[in-house]
């Protein structure tokens, strides 16, 4: 029993200081895990290494190789442009164009890829006359649903995890899971922060760019006689620039994208497995050989350092398995005395710890500890494994975490970033009661009542 609770002790502290340090955490997890099997548990370097997620590492580098070349090549960029384009003066639907885009981004393999986007959203919040606090749940809960897609870091993680451990959790069902809730969190957003002011606004845009069209002689896009036409049809909508079409690389890129995407739909229902990292490499390798030169910038944005992250955290919790730590805590949450109230436990500690620190760290660190709590058959181990991925994931908007801090930088307004501050803080750390609370119901609780 001693061995096992240093063992966690050297866990805890080694994730303590890689956060205050900001230090890649998995390096440090690597040294730790071969320190603590080899000097405490007396285990073989060999069977130390062995523990490292080979599979989880083909994932990440797989689908990050294939959507770095898509951002590499302009693809990404080209389907966000044409996107706003397609908006127009429709101020009401913007806060929805960038949840989707979030979305978008965020499955293609890393979530914080999204953030690129955030910038832009809010500037264009700051034009249309949308509150800031809108755009950015609007983009924070997209993020956060994109980043359970199959193709993306949280879902490879989480599902990945649960796979290796011989729990069936279908991909998809973990994306329709976290797809669900951030739906409903950018509803409630939008009734909060943006209802009114949005309608309005959108009324007020639509005014102007009829005046200006009036004004300058029926000239496209309310231009005058003595002005062009701003990119956007009004001095408050320069997003709406004309988007220079797709160049045939891009097109490819897109019908890969839509395959790729296709193709683990399609597996996934008829009930096979799909290799989501390999089908990542088969389709990158198609575009590689089209464009060479996006194949050798792409592996520069192929995300090493969550395969260095999730591969150190998992092989030290290989090493905690060994030792029987991991069988320890899930007695102890078995002790609780009620498997409802260990479940809540457990997504209670993943949303409290990922509000301040990092979401993929959790994952990879407490998805194993609801292992035992599953084996005993008194939670269903698909659900436990969904509640919990989805509460570390949705309070990362708090402005404490990477998410949340690039909102509150991104407020084009400097006197707002106070309340953005204090809002964000609020509606996290709300979610650090709601959520489990929600999801452990919704989710868990009817399995433990058949």
């Amino acid at each position: 029993m001693a061995i096992q609770w240093v063992a966690l002790a050297i866990f805890v502290g080694v994730f303590v200081v890689g956060t205050l340090r900001k230090i890649n955490i998995g390096v440090l997890m690597f040294a730790a895990a071969s320190l603590v099997g080899i000097g405490l548990a007396g285990m073989p370097l060999d069977e130390v290494v062995g523990g490292f997620p080979v599979g989880i590492l083909v994932l990440l580098v797989g689908v990050t190789y294939f959507f770095g070349i898509a951002h590499v090549n302009g693809t990404i960029d080209r389907i966000v442009e044409s996107s706003l384009a397609k908006v127009g003066d429709r101020t009401a639907v913007l806060p929805t164009v960038f949840f989707v885009l979030s979305a978008g981004l965020a499955s293609m393999g890393a979530p914080l890829g999204a953030l690129v986007l955030f910038p832009v959203g809010m500037v264009v919040a700051d034009k249309r006359g949308i509150d800031p606090m809108l755009m950015a749940l609007a983009m924070g809960t997209g993020l956060s649903a994109g980043a359970f897609a199959p193709t993306s870091l949280f879902g490879i993680v989480a599902y990945g995890t649960a796979q290796e451990a011989g729990i069936a959790l279908s991909p998809l069902v973990l994306f329709a899971v976290a797809l669900g809730i951030n739906i409903v969190l950018f509803a409630c957003a939008y009734v909060l922060f943006g209802r009114r002011r949005v309608l309005r606004a959108d009324t007020e845009q639509r005014a102007r760019a009829r005046s200006l069209a009036t004004v300058g002689g029926g000239l496209v896009d309310g231009g005058s006689a003595d002005e062009p036409p701003s990119p956007g049809g009004s001095d408050h909508s320069g997003e709406r620039a004309a988007s220079p079409s797709f160049t045939p690389v891009q097109i490819m890129t897109v019908l890969c994208m839509i395959g790729l995407v296709g193709t683990v739909v399609v597996l996934s229902l008829v009930g096979a497995d799909p290799e989501i990292g390999v089908l990542g490499f088969a389709f990158g390798a198609v575009l590689t050989l089209l464009d060479p030169d996006a194949g050798r910038k792409a592996v520069g944005r192929i995300d090493w350092q969550t395969v260095l992250l999730v591969g150190g955290i998992i092989t030290f919790v290989g090493v905690l398995d060994h030792i029987g730590a991991i069988d320890m805590l899930g007695e102890l949450a078995t002790d609780i005395g009620s498997p409802l109230l260990a479940a809540l436990f457990l997504c209670f500690v993943a949303a409290l710890v990922s509000a301040f620190a990092s979401t993929t760290g959790m994952l990879a660190a407490l998805v194993p500890l609801t292992l035992p709590l599953v084996a005993s058959g008194s939670v269903p181990g698909w659900a436990l494994i969904c509640a919990l991925a989805v509460c570390a994931s949705i309070v990362d908007v708090s402005p404490f975490s990477t998410v949340g801090a690039t909102c509150v930088a991104s407020t084009v307004d400097e006197a707002q970033r106070p309340r953005m501050t204090r809002l964000l803080t609020r509606w996290g750390l709300s979610l650090v009661v709601l959520g489990p609370l929600v999801l452990v119901g919704v989710l868990v609780l009817p399995g433990i009542a058949l």
